[in-house]
């Protein structure tokens, strides 16, 4: 009786190694032959890791092994020169100092296909007992997270790592929310014509940086009006001009009184319509923390207030418009796509509203 032939294999190769285990290979869509990143101890095993490897291909899933090797120093570095161009130059500065000091020292020589989820849970570990804020662990993971999630788009990875990590809570803080008149007082406390950038601030809701941007061409003092298309940051020591947050350029109405003071500033101010409105005693654009020392701190405690920031002007002033105008007319107003932002971080409830609302309740149940 003839012995029964042994079937050809049609995908793939398979060989004994001399240590008695077996080596799979197979071609790849480029026709490039290429090993399993593991030995099998028989033909069989071997068989069916090749059996699965051609129905990934058959099935679009394979990716090229020799992706995944790439470390993360080298993609993290590719990922940030391409989307730089898409980036404001403060959040460029910001990625890069993520990446260079708390990604590549730690992920830096690791492949990205050796990353695993527990991997990422023991770096945002190791940074927390290093004492690292929960906002700065926070902004690290996800700037790791959007270079997976690109290793992913671009078939490096089968899937990200970074998931189901338990990041750190950020603290609840509350911003402080002035009344009208102690807003006015710190105006009135001011040194010119920093009562002016602390005006907008509080009766316009600017962003600080947006106030350093302003030029004279900016105002319209005879319509009152304010045109809000710059941003003024600083980036690593660096003085950038660029467009609000988000990119939410807007045209903001200001009160007469307001305007005619700004009317009045621009007069006396040199240089064209470029200039900007508000510069240091040299002429150079302001930085937020020599002007919060030099000029609104002074003017906030000269007014018997304590514990406010510039910043809680603007979240007050959110919160003015938000009571008596609603949440779109502030959104508007703070530069906002979305009137969730303003609600989430800048209206809060006015003192006091809770009770006119009960009394009005009461005339509501006797009148019904």
């Amino acid at each position: 009786m003839a012995a029964k032939r042994k079937s050809r294999r049609t995908f793939g190769r398979i060989r004994k190694l001399p240590s008695g285990r077996f080596q799979a290979r197979y071609p790849g869509p480029d026709g490039v032959l290429r090993a399993a990143d593991q030995t099998f101890a028989t033909t069989t095993d071997a068989d069916r890791w090749l059996a699965r490897k051609r129905i990934e291909m058959e099935e679009g899933r394979w990716l090229d092994p020799a992706e995944g090797r790439t470390t993360v120093r080298d993609w993290s570095a590719r990922w940030l020169t391409a989307v730089s161009p898409q980036l404001k130059h403060k959040t460029q500065a910001s990625y890069r100092s993520l990446i260079n000091s708390l990604i590549v020292p730690a992920l830096g020589d690791r492949e990205l296909s050796s990353l695993r989820p527990i991997t990422i849970v023991e770096w945002v570990g190791a940074m927390k007992t290093r004492g690292l804020s929960a906002s700065r662990i926070r902004q690290a993971y996800r700037v790791l997270s959007q270079i997976m999630r690109a290793a992913v788009d671009n078939e490096m990875i089968v899937q990200t790592p970074c998931r189901g990590v338990k990041l750190p809570r950020m603290p609840q803080t509350e911003p402080h929310i002035l009344t009208p008149l102690e807003a006015s007082r710190i105006v009135r406390s001011a040194t010119k014509p920093h009562d002016l950038l602390i005006s907008l601030l509080a009766y316009a809701g600017l962003r600080v940086g947006e106030a350093f941007a302003l030029r004279r061409a900016d105002i319209d003092v005879s319509g009152g009006l304010v045109l809000v298309d710059e941003n003024l940051a600083e980036a690593n020591g660096t003085l950038v001009f660029d467009t609000p947050k988000s990119h939410q350029k807007r045209v903001l109405r200001i009160g007469p009184s307001l305007a005619g003071r700004i009317g009045r500033h621009l007069e006396a101010l040199p240089g064209g319509e470029d200039a900007l409105l508000f510069v240091t005693p040299g002429g150079k654009p302001l930085r937020y923390n020599q002007w919060r020392k030099a000029y609104f701190d002074p003017a906030v405690a000269a007014a018997g207030l304590t514990d406010v920031t510039p910043h809680d002007l603007r979240a007050s002033h959110g919160t003015w418009v938000a009571d008596r105008y609603g949440v779109m007319t502030a959104a508007h107003r703070l530069g906002h796509s979305n009137a969730s932002v303003t609600t989430r971080h800048y209206a809060r409830p006015v003192a006091g509203r809770d009770d006119q609302v009960a009394a009005a309740a009461d005339e509501w149940l006797y009148k019904s």
